[in-house]
């Protein structure tokens, strides 16, 4: 038995199937993936993010402790609740773990937001924690919020027609900024290349929300949807596609680093840079039937490399996978699956993005 949210009760009332995903009780599917996904790229989707770790950053320091915590800057945070993507790094260079962070708004000017994944809590945390010491900072974790993420090109439409008192605030923001709506933290990001919110709410107030978007008409997706999104979309998941092992430079982040501020991992990343990055993230199109997987060999050109993370992709109707591939100019690829070598076709990520095929 693994932890639950609060709408744990909303997921066993529409029969999802419950998989354990990083120690939680989480719904990877309520009846086809197929269809969950559809309804994302064609209309509305919600998903239960609510294992995600969610943390409130305050004091005189919480800036600059940012500014050396992330590989990307916070400083480039212009507008009132904008949202950053960056990864967090070690001294080597390794990506701990990547994440959003929210620059403080009008209604809260000196609480900084930050979102990280719920398989890395504990060492994100402790690292978080270490580096506090020599800044004056407060973290605090609220294991009190839910978070709904409801996605799609109706998504805000129904969101600000169930709640009109807020949906001024809501309607103005723009992509990768939040904004408080009463009790409710609102932030126009996602997961899965589609338009939509992201929605903190305390947990007392999670279900009765749930239930009011079932009835709009948004249908509830899991684990297994959110996948397939993300990986269209582009959009790495830690753990297969980015580890400690590996550094922004070579998991396609290089677009996340903001090379003119002092970071933990700086100087790692200058030296692999001066030396040359040997690896390349892509994206692989199969030219044929066949499923991807993740740790697939690829054989290109260049050389050999695997497959990161691979799916079916519903939007593609055909197979894709991020390969991690030797640097070159290698255009096409093999990827050995049961013994047999398949032509694929390397693109550049993503495949899908606002309810369109981009291949």
């Amino acid at each position: 038995m693994g932890r639950q949210t609060a709408l744990f009760p909303e997921h066993q009332a529409l029969q999802a199937r419950i998989v354990d995903f990083g120690g939680w009780d989480m719904p990877v599917q309520y009846d086809s993936v197929l269809e969950e996904h559809h309804a994302v790229r064609r209309g509305a989707g919600m998903f239960d993010v609510s294992h995600m770790t969610f943390l409130e950053l305050t004091g005189p320091d919480a800036r600059p402790y940012l500014r050396r915590l992330l590989a990307n800057d916070v400083d480039r945070l212009k507008a009132p609740g904008k949202a950053l993507y960056s990864g967090m790094l070690d001294e080597r260079g390794g990506v701990i773990d990547d994440l959003i962070v929210y620059a403080p708004t009008a209604a809260n000017p000196e609480l900084w937001r930050v979102v990280v994944n719920c398989g890395t809590r504990d060492k994100d945390l402790a690292w978080m924690q270490a580096q506090a010491a020599s800044f004056r900072v407060h973290l605090r974790e609220r294991e009190d919020l839910a978070m709904i993420a409801v996605q799609g090109p109706l998504a805000r439409a129904k969101v600000s027609a169930l709640r009109p008192a807020q949906a001024a605030a809501m309607d103005a923001l723009k992509v990768f900024q939040g904004v408080e709506a009463g009790d409710w933290f609102v932030a126009r990001t996602g997961y899965t290349g589609e338009d939509g919110f992201e929605i903190l709410l305390p947990d007392a107030e999670a279900g009765a929300f749930w239930r009011e978007l079932l009835a709009a008409g948004v249908k509830p997706c899991g684990l297994g949807a959110r996948d397939t999104l993300r990986l269209e979309a582009g959009m790495n998941l830690y753990g297969n596609d980015m580890d400690e092992s590996v550094s922004p430079l070579v998991a396609n982040m290089a677009w996340t680093i903001a090379w003119d501020h002092d970071f933990i991992g700086k100087a790692a990343l200058e030296a692999e840079k001066a030396a040359g990055v040997k690896t390349r993230l892509v994206g692989l199109l199969l030219e044929g039937k066949g499923v991807l997987r993740s740790h697939m060999k690829v054989v290109t050109a260049d050389g050999e490399g695997e497959t990161t993370s691979g799916t079916f992709s519903p939007t593609l109707e055909r197979a894709i996978a991020f390969a991690r591939i030797p640097v070159g100019g290698a255009d096409h690829a093999e990827v050995e699956i049961r013994g047999k070598r398949l032509p694929a076709r390397i693109v550049r990520a993503p495949f899908a993005r606002n309810g369109k095929a981009l291949y």
